[in-house]
């Protein structure tokens, strides 16, 4: 039988304990619902102290936190800049093209990284009504190849999108791991590098569910709560979701999860070097790990762990750790690749 217990995704980790506790605990009595709960109270106010006075709302998953994120920011003649292997390019199934009515405009990207010169040459057609007017410039941090964007890199950017009018949206699914990785705190890579909306990544962190979307660009959260409701995105019994967040705020856990995950990805990393014929294509910054092995391999490894192929021409896959990864569970992998490889 496959085993799941693998390097498939992040997503496919349980709950941490400390997480569902929380959920466990608000399961108490009745509650006012539709966030006007105290839990979700609270849990705005954990936000506050890790991004200062930026207006929150909570979702169910991150397609929705990115495309009504998205929605808030533009008009419908409106391009949105990304990188040719954001999620929201590959992977989400045209949701953000559906609900904003924007063209995605895509951009090469060989480590999954945008520059200013590359934005710069994309970004044009400014004042042509023949042309969808170019407006936000979405990153992701940690980046779809696992990556990671330097503090400067993405205040190189935010001065771009300011002096030419534009917005800057963050895919933070996994910003937790870019943080750690940079030894930098929440807001040092994101608001205070001035992004303008964000969306902060709870599930592959060790929760259930929810994401958060993070307006730093207040004005933009003008009518965000009617978005959400339109979006299908407000949850009835919201205070699951905040208890959630709390917990995840609260002592470190968001970055005692995510330290976890990177060094496994480090750890994993470290061995696969040692394999002849696995040869490592991207840089390890935060907790994907990125390999070229022998087409012939990966389905006789499939076989035995679940994984996905993201280059089938190349070769090359994907391994996710989280932060329930444990060193067995890479000793298992890695002897199995072994074998196999021979």
């Amino acid at each position: 039988m496959k085993n799941l217990r693998g390097f498939a995704s992040d997503n496919n980790a349980g709950i941490h304990p400390t997480i569902f506790k929380a959920i466990e605990a608000v399961n108490v009595g009745h509650e006012i619902a539709y966030g006007s709960d105290r839990w979700t109270a609270e849990a705005r106010i954990k936000f506050m102290e890790f991004f200062g006075y930026a207006k929150v709302f909570f979702v169910y998953g991150g397609t929705a936190a990115n495309v009504l994120g998205l929605q808030a920011m533009t008009n419908s003649f409106n391009g949105v800049l990304c990188s040719s292997v954001a999620h929201i390019n590959v992977d989400e199934c045209g949701a953000p093209e559906k609900f904003t009515g924007c063209k995605l405009i895509p951009i090469p990207a060989s480590d999954g990284k945008i520059t200013v010169e590359q934005i710069r040459e994309y970004a044009h057609g400014v004042g042509d009504e023949h042309h969808v007017q170019p407006k936000v410039i979405s990153i992701t941090q940690a980046t779809e190849y696992g990556t990671v964007y330097s503090a400067d890199e993405i205040k190189a950017i935010t001065d771009y999108a300011r002096k030419n009018d534009m917005l800057v949206h963050m895919d933070g699914a996994r910003i937790a791991n870019a943080a750690v990785s940079l030894g930098l705190s929440l807001n040092d890579i994101s608001g205070k590098l001035g992004v303008d909306v964000l969306s902060f990544g709870g599930t592959k962190n060790g929760m259930m569910f929810g994401e958060a979307v993070v307006f730093f660009n207040k004005d933009l959260a003008k009518n965000f709560k009617y978005i959400r409701k339109q979006g299908m995105q407000l949850a009835s019994k919201m205070r699951f979701i905040s208890a959630q967040f709390k917990a995840l705020l609260s002592d470190d856990l968001w970055q005692k999860n995510a330290a976890h995950a990177n060094a496994m990805a480090q750890e994993l990393a470290h061995k696969l070097q040692t394999i002849p014929k696995v040869k490592i294509s991207q840089k390890v910054q935060s907790n994907a790990v990125f390999v070229i092995i022998p087409k012939s391999v990966i389905p006789l490894l499939q076989n035995e762990y679940f994984f996905y192929v993201w280059n089938e021409n190349k070769g090359e896959v994907r391994f996710m750790t989280s932060f329930d990864t444990t060193e067995q569970d890479i000793e298992g992998f890695i002897s199995v690749l072994q074998k196999i490889i021979k």
